[in-house]
């Protein structure tokens, strides 16, 4: 999969959703260990990208009661690819689904996730933030070729 293209990477307070700093690139080579250093704060990604695996959104942050690393990100779909969106992301975590929400918004039409990132083969917190979101990219680029296929 090619490299992930960033439009922006916005730094921003979870409490308020107030963009503190857009950061460049010299910040994404950051490790994603600065959200735990940092636990007040999220990081919103905007990606051209993200059209072509049907991702809407995309935020990092850290969960501020379990302490783990979550992407929260709006998947556009049908309502009836739940089980095979939840059996995907269940075999990327490797069964471990601590913290992990999935649920379709009627309203909206795309399926609301926050899934942890401890927990994917692959991820280290030592990580830079840029290789993070190129896993995710990844991941998530997986998940949508499956869907395509169905």
């Amino acid at each position: 999969m090619n490299p992930l293209t960033i439009n922006a990477l916005e730094v921003c307070l979870k409490e308020t959703e107030e963009v503190i700093r857009t950061a460049d690139d010299h910040f994404s080579q950051q490790p994603i260990s600065y959200l735990q250093s940092n636990i007040a704060e999220f990081f919103y990604v905007d990606s051209p990208d993200f059209d072509n695996i049907n991702v809407d959104s995309l935020v990092l942050e850290v969960d501020d009661m379990f302490k783990t690393y979550m992407a929260l990100f709006g998947l556009q779909g049908k309502k009836k690819e739940g089980n095979a969106i939840r059996e995907f992301i269940e075999n990327k975590l490797q069964h471990k689904l601590t913290g992990c929400s999935i649920s379709f918004s009627d309203n909206e039409g795309f399926w609301e996730v926050n899934m942890p990132l401890d927990p994917i083969e692959g991820f280290e917190e030592s990580m830079p933030i840029q290789d993070v979101l190129q896993l995710l990219y990844g991941i998530l680029g997986d998940l949508n070729e499956m869907r395509a296929g169905q």
